[in-house]
């Protein structure tokens, strides 16, 4: 299987994560990049550099005020007196219609959904090569292979079209889609992260050209609480296309693959024909978010289950953080579906 991953990618090195109003050490680590190469390489893997496609594929689903305040808001914040060294918000507004301030601060509140996406100084650099990876990951599957794995690091699925959050800033896995839409396919995302991929159904909530779908632990008691329960099915013309799969805390392997089955169910019935996996592995028995309880024989059945649909997959690297089985797990999920391809 090729795969895509650019160097630049280590250069966010987030410092700071607030969570239950303790500051905590950032969990989206850029050792997650060595330890899921490695993972992709055991899986047969064979990974190159992406080509720069330019800001028209990111501006497709992200707003040229969004991509200027990622760019720019790093070397603003330096000149603010006595600024901590990441960006991060301390003000939010009620709603997005809300006043646009000018202030670097106002921004930073209106551009950041929490305290777990700080902005540095190699931020913007590496979000920029994480999405442009992704693009290149499209462009294979359109060049003609069946399957690629995309090691897009900061993820993505957070992130909405003008809004970062959860360590996404931009939304890797819809870029990608939307790049294969533009093709002329008809393309699904099946989001496989624990958490809810809630920028990913933002951005499509009310667009009937691209299916969103996603199996994570039930939000009514675990990030991102205010999206991703089962009664979200779309708007306007988007209306019945997107389906919420909403489990329970320690859902394992029996019911995970059950729940995936409906899924690719949702999937087949769109007429898909290329299919975009946001793939978290964070559903791990052994990951720190402690959500969901997949074991690593369980990540190879949802890896064969997803090469049963006889589909062409892209699988961008969503989360799935740092633990004695992540990089097997990735290993087990690519295995997986090359043996059952």
């Amino acid at each position: 299987m090729k795969a895509v991953f650019d160097e630049r990618q280590w250069n966010h090195d987030p410092k700071h994560f607030m969570a239950n109003g303790a500051i905590l050490p950032n969990p989206e680590q850029p050792k997650r990049i060595e330890v899921l190469h490695a993972g992709a390489v055991a899986a047969g893997c064979s990974f190159q550099a992406p080509q720069d496609a330019g800001l028209g594929p990111i501006a497709a689903l992200h707003s040229a005020e969004y991509l200027t305040f990622l760019e720019n808001i790093y070397t603003r914040w330096q000149r603010i007196p006595g600024a901590g060294e990441e960006v991060i918000p301390n003000i939010h507004p009620a709603a997005r219609t809300d006043g646009y301030p000018k202030s670097a601060v106002g921004q930073a509140g209106f551009h950041q959904a929490d305290t777990a996406c700080p902005i540095a100084e190699g931020t913007w650099e590496a979000v920029y090569w994480s999405a442009q990876s992704a693009v290149t990951g499209a462009d294979l599957i359109l060049g003609g292979e069946r399957s690629a794995y995309v090691l897009s690091r900061p993820p993505g699925h957070h992130a909405f079209g003008d809004l970062a959050g959860g360590f996404c800033f931009l939304n890797n896995s819809g870029i990608a889609a939307e790049r294969l839409r533009a093709a002329g396919l008809r393309p699904a995302i099946l989001d496989v992260d624990v958490h809810h991929g809630n920028g990913t159904q933002g951005i499509f909530y009310r667009r009937d050209d691209v299916l969103t779908v996603s199996i994570h632990a039930d939000p009514a008691r675990f990030y991102p609480f205010f999206w991703g329960h089962a009664q979200e099915r779309g708007e306007g013309q988007g209306l019945g296309y997107n389906l919420n799969l909403p489990l329970s805390r320690g859902t394992g392997d029996e019911d995970y693959l059950k729940t995936l089955a409906t899924a690719l169910q949702r999937v087949k019935s769109f007429g898909t024909d290329v299919l975009v996996v946001a793939l978290g592995l964070d559903a791990s028995i052994d990951d720190p978010f402690e959500g969901l309880a997949v074991t690593k024989e369980g990540f190879a059945r949802i890896g064969a289950a997803i090469a049963a649909t006889g589909l062409p997959v892209l699988f961008v690297q969503e989360g799935g953080y740092l633990s004695d089985s992540l990089g097997e797990n990735l290993t087990r999920t690519l295995t997986g579906f090359q043996e059952e391809a």
